[in-house]
């Protein structure tokens, strides 16, 4: 009998075409901004999380600053001055550790024939390619071998090369800089950054070859990569190491910043989050909306079949029933609205393509910008949420026709 009433179901929809098709394109608008709405969070997480991929990984960065504490008889304010001891320091008291890297930098002027300008030059050991994952386009990142011979060689990022080579080969070129001849054996795939750490307007050089232009005892900051998934502990060790050899408080923020990956990408993780449960919210109640328009049409629709649910429940239909008969016809509503929609959503991700976001500010920065790209957890997200306002809107119809009195529904006119 269930399939009697599935079929007078899917008959009253055919009788009622054009209320029909409305409601379904109410339906169907809400779905596909409940799609698109979905697919813009997971692109601006995408679009996001692009431009900090070199900082992501089990990677802890040390940066000095200022003691605000008293510690051990010195006044607060005293300026804390990393140093290449601290790098054996960290290797024997902080536990897990894969790479460790100083980075000493220098602002300078690199020069290449009648080309000239002025780039950040940074001495690290081989190990900071693995630490940071940068990826060389050409050529290759310098060895363990530079790092211990004073090679003069130098890796360049994309900005470096194009400002002094334009479109010549850089490979096996020489260029000066500060006066100081440095082999180029390899240039970095561009990367989408911005700001005073920018990899792509950076010129990389052995650690020990950086000490013909500065002065490499005193280093800027330390980068470590770790083991396992115990990030707390080793920005703990780090932190306590440093305040035991430079004398502050291990407590003193200020102090040295320790930047752990792991705790900062979970904080932008939050953010980002956070942003796509809005836009999912918003979806959400543009398609309550279509919800309560297919709500309304079931009110309507149960109002005006009072009589021939008399007639059913008179030839022995019971409640449940008549329950399914109302809310198989919304669900069936429901159903290729929301089929529309999704073909709506992909047709407008297909003609939109992708929305600026980081070549808004920086060149030739497509990657970090916004795709509407709908893949398979925004279609599950969206069909829960659907089917949530689906049979949440055809329920309350369908009770009601289910409760409806057989003698009363026979007498209605």
């Amino acid at each position: 009998m269930t399939g009697d009433l599935l079929k007078q179901a899917y008959g009253a929809l055919r009788h009622n075409r054009r209320r029909s098709l409305l409601t379904m394109l109410g339906m169907a608008w809400g779905i596909a901004t409940v799609v698109l709405l979905l697919a813009y969070g997971a692109g601006f997480e995408r679009g996001l999380m692009v431009a900090f991929e070199t900082f992501s990984g089990n990677m802890v960065a040390v940066f000095p600053g200022h003691t605000s504490m008293q510690a051990g008889g010195s006044k607060a304010g005293v300026e804390v001055k990393l140093t290449t001891d601290d790098l054996e320091y960290l290797r024997n008291e902080v536990p897990f550790l894969k790479r460790v890297s100083p980075e000493a930098g220098k602002q300078c002027t690199a020069a290449y024939l009648n080309r000239s300008a002025l780039f950040q030059v940074a001495g690290v050991y081989s190990a900071f390619q693995h630490i940071r994952r940068l990826d060389v386009a050409e050529g290759s990142f310098f060895s363990d071998q530079d790092d211990h011979t004073h090679t003069r060689v130098a890796v360049l990022g994309s900005d470096v090369k194009k400002k002094l080579f334009s479109g010549r080969e850089a490979l096996g070129e020489t260029i000066r800089v500060d006066g100081v001849s440095y082999t180029v054996i390899g240039v970095l795939r561009r990367l989408i950054q911005n700001g005073d750490d920018n990899t792509n307007s950076k010129i990389y050089v052995p650690f020990s070859a950086v000490g013909d232009l500065r002065d490499s005892y005193h280093i800027d900051d330390v980068v470590l990569e770790y083991e396992g998934p115990e990030h707390a502990r080793v920005a703990k060790a780090v932190r306590q190491s440093l305040a035991f050899h430079h004398n502050f408080n291990p407590e003193d923020r200020r102090a040295v910043f320790v930047f752990d990956s792991i705790e900062e990408f979970k904080e932008l993780r939050v953010i980002t989050v956070g942003i796509k449960v809005l836009l999912g919210f918003i979806g959400l109640l543009t398609l309550g909306i279509g919800g309560v328009g297919l709500m309304n049409i079931m009110l309507v629709s149960v109002t005006q079949r009072t009589r021939e649910i008399g007639v059913e429940k008179a030839l022995g239909a019971r409640k449940r029933h008549i329950l399914v008969q109302f809310l198989a016809e919304a669900l069936a509503i429901t159903f290729l609205g929301g089929l529309a929609g999704i073909a709506l959503a992909y047709l407008v991700s297909w003609s939109v393509g992708s929305l600026t976001l980081w070549s808004a500010f920086i060149e030739d920065a497509s990657e970090g910008d916004i795709h509407l790209t709908i893949n398979a957890t925004t279609l599950v997200a969206a069909t829960l949420i659907l089917g949530f306002v689906g049979i949440l809107s055809g329920m309350i119809p369908a009770i009601k026709a289910a409760r409806l009195d057989p003698i009363e529904a026979l007498r209605y006119e």
